[in-house]
């Protein structure tokens, strides 16, 4: 059931609140001990069904009912969550943690979401590997760094998951695991109550287990969502193919996907532009990960000083590099920064390109639990704060998903979002 019946079959009556809870949780009883997606101390099921008897006794008359009643929500432990602990994936006391709850949660809650329990991140939401497993073969990694996230919406304990992206840690786990991952551009979901990796770079967003729920969520989470009162056609908009350096850093197995997709969506009517650009990638690359660095390791300074021995030496190793990055250098790498976001709209503009296609990432999820798989192909669309929607397109000989990242243009997030249900039902349409 996509999430839009859902939400109208809660709203209205027709499924059971309770009922549908309990089964939600028995599933999660039954599974999450191999996949690892939830904080097992954050999980209640009594505590549930208390959410729901509230809702219920806030809500009566059907009419009344806000727009996510009743809908299961898993968070990210990197957000602030009234009556959770906040621990970040870290042996760290979580009491550093503590202030007001994320304005992203509330938000949820006062529009009705039901909170399932916080999910698994990697240590601060960067590369040290927490215990989650993918849920389509449990010897490949979820992807990272919104782990638990991205695996608990795959396995269904929750249609709706919070994450973050600071390199690639929603768009990646979301194909890694064939789910919906939306990043929108920089700022437009609001970052208080996160615990931050990169002030400058960092992004809140979320995963889905369906398209429909792109724009219903997007309208509780960013003020300003304009909804799209019709749905483009692909004729006549132009999706732009980055070919060259930036391309290839993807393997051959998810080249050769990525253009059966491609080649599914042109005889379907999508008008296609093939380009060379991003020449200077490997710049890009090295300008975005210094300044996560430097900004990293300035919100870590105090912690990194009094608990040094309770970081993971992977951690620690990103800290100590960005300790090196003095703020003349940090300053002049935001300025590159923002050069890099001109200069690849202006390539937009010189082409005639609405949206660029590219994998979601290198390939499908490598084999192993010590690394969330590489994040390069969505390094320069984090970057430059455009935003960027993941959509699942089909798995490959392996028997693992893959996932196609579509990139709109900076702020114009509900074109990107009409395109992306486009685009997604095109692709169920064909069985790509």
């Amino acid at each position: 059931m996509k999430i839009s019946e859902q939400l109208e079959a809660l709203r209205l009556g027709v499924v059971d609140l309770a009922v549908w809870l309990d089964t939600i949780c028995e599933l999660i009883e039954k599974q999450d001990d191999k996949i690892r997606a939830l904080l097992s101390d954050s999980y209640d099921r009594s505590g549930i069904l208390l959410q729901a008897d509230r809702l219920l006794r806030d809500f009566p008359n059907v009419e009344d009912r806000p727009l996510l009643f009743g809908l299961p929500v898993g968070v990210k432990d990197i957000f602030r969550v009234d009556g959770f602990p906040t621990r970040c994936g870290a042996k760290l006391p979580p009491s550093l943690f503590e202030g007001a709850e994320a304005s992203s949660v509330t938000r949820l809650k006062q529009a009705g979401a039901i909170i399932i329990a916080k999910t698994v991140t990697t240590e601060f939401a960067c590369f040290q590997p927490g215990p989650t497993r993918n849920p389509h073969h449990l010897e490949h990694t979820p992807g990272g760094s919104s782990s638990g996230s991205a695996a608990g919406v795959s396995m269904g304990f929750f249609p709706l998951a919070l994450g973050t992206q600071t390199v690639g840690s929603i768009i990646r786990p979301a194909a890694y695991c064939g789910v919906i991952g939306f990043k929108p551009s920089f700022g437009r979901i609001a970052g208080d109550g996160v615990i931050p990796v990169s002030h400058s770079v960092d992004h809140v967003g979320f995963f889905c287990t369906d398209i429909s729920g792109l724009s219903i969520v997007a309208t509780i989470l960013i003020s300003d969502w304009k909804t799209q009162m019709n749905q483009p056609d692909m004729g006549t908009v132009a999706a732009g193919i980055p070919e060259g350096p930036y391309l290839i850093q993807s393997s051959q197995n998810a080249r050769e996907h990525f253009e059966r997709v491609i080649g599914q969506l042109k005889e379907n009517g999508m008008s296609v532009v093939h380009c060379r650009v991003l020449a200077n990638i490997e710049a890009i690359n090295e300008c975005h990960t210094k300044i996560m660095l430097a900004e990293m390791a300035r919100v870590h300074g105090e912690w990194y000083r009094d608990f040094k021995d309770l970081y993971a030496p992977m951690t620690a190793e990103m800290i100590q590099k960005g300790l090196k990055i003095d703020d003349g250098e940090l300053k002049q790498l935001v300025i590159q920064r923002d050069a890099n976001r001109q200069q690849i709209a202006q390539q937009m503009d010189d082409h005639g390109i609405d949206f660029w296609l590219t994998p979601a990432a290198t390939d499908h999820a490598p084999k192993g639990l010590s690394s969330t798989g590489n994040p390069i192909m969505n390094l320069p669309w984090t970057h430059t704060g455009m935003p960027t929607v993941s959509i699942p397109c089909g798995f490959d000989s392996a028997g693992l998903p893959h996932g196609l990242q579509i990139v709109g243009r900076f702020g114009e997030d509900e074109a990107l979002v009409g395109f992306g249900e486009v685009i997604s039902q095109t692709i169920v349409k064909t069985g790509t």
